[in-house]
């Protein structure tokens, strides 16, 4: 199969396509034939190294923890997919080898949902580890009616499911920071957005003279400090990018898990019309270098992702 790896950590010029033999599939193992991959931040942190103490790594490595495809083989113990299905998944394993920046990969069946009927590949391939962040944060929060949500990065990634899915979930308003070029895309989905930087507290004041009830930062930083002084309950205060500060501001650290539930949830909210996917950019699989420079620059609206 052809892949995209690398040989050791390092900037995103290692980034090789190769051939390699198809991975194993395990009993409870499903065999994707990859059709889009998504980038996702952590992908350049895999190749760079900082993931190398938290998972076992091998080389040659696969990076790409998102995939959307078709199923090409099932294990014997695999009830819930069968050979030809379309499905999406968040393909974290338990180690870091087999990743889903190739043509086939090994997914255990945890890992995977259908694929939203309603959504191309590339936006199905967008979906499941953002699409995930945003759900499982703004259910820690407990989100629901009556709640002023607060997004950092709305634009983004996990920042513009966020923003669509504390809609999705009842939020009375979410406002979210964003470059003053992303506004009008911020408005489209629902949020009321702000300047982020200085003054930032001030400026959410300005619309919500209250403050806010949930929080769902991504940065980390300055942030969680404003956050912090902005918010009701700081439990409520959720960031996926800065345990020890969250933890420090009584606020709740996330990192996302795999879930076929969640995935589910989040596929019926595509196909509900409640949910859309922004892909902001497709480059082929042999692009992935030029990918991870986009996603690293940190300024992509929406997604990026590798069609296969």
């Amino acid at each position: 199969m052809k892949a995209i790896v690398i040989d050791a950590y390092g900037s995103a010029d290692l980034l090789t396509p190769r051939e390699l033999p198809t991975p194993p599939v395990g009993p409870d193992t499903v065999l994707v034939r990859v059709r889009a991959a998504g980038v996702n931040p952590v992908d350049w942190k895999v190749r760079e190294g900082h993931l190398a103490g938290a998972f076992p790594s091998h080389f040659p490595l696969v990076p790409g923890w998102d995939a959307a495809g078709v199923v090409e083989a099932v294990g014997p113990a695999v009830a819930g997919f069968a050979v030809g299905d379309e499905v999406i998944g968040y393909v974290r394993r338990d180690d870091v080898q087999h990743g889903t920046y190739a043509e086939l990969v090994p997914a255990p069946e945890r890992c995977l949902a259908d694929k939203p009927v309603r959504a191309s590949w590339p936006e199905a391939a967008g979906l499941p580890l953002a699409g995930l962040t945003a759900y499982q944060a703004l259910q820690l929060a407990r989100t629901g009616a009556g709640d002023t949500v607060l997004v950092h990065g709305a634009s983004g990634g996990v920042g513009h499911l966020a923003v669509q899915v504390a809609r999705a979930l009842g939020a009375d308003r979410v406002i979210g920071t964003a470059s003053e070029a992303n506004h009008d895309f911020v408005r489209s989905l629902g949020a009321e957005p702000v300047a982020y930087g200085d003054g930032l507290r001030d400026r959410v004041r300005a619309v919500a003279p209250d403050g806010v009830d949930v929080v769902l930062d991504l940065f980390g930083g300055d942030a969680l400090d404003v956050s912090a002084e902005l918010i009701a309950r700081p439990a409520r205060m959720i960031s996926t990018a800065d345990p020890e500060h969250v933890t420090r501001l009584c606020g709740t650290y996330l990192f996302v898990k795999p879930s076929a539930a969640d995935l589910a949830v989040l596929a019926g909210l595509v196909d509900a019309g409640r949910l859309t996917v922004h892909v902001a950019r497709t480059l082929p699989l042999a692009e992935a270098a030029e990918a991870h420079r986009l996603v690293e620059a940190g300024h992509v609206r929406g997604k990026v992702v590798l069609t296969v």
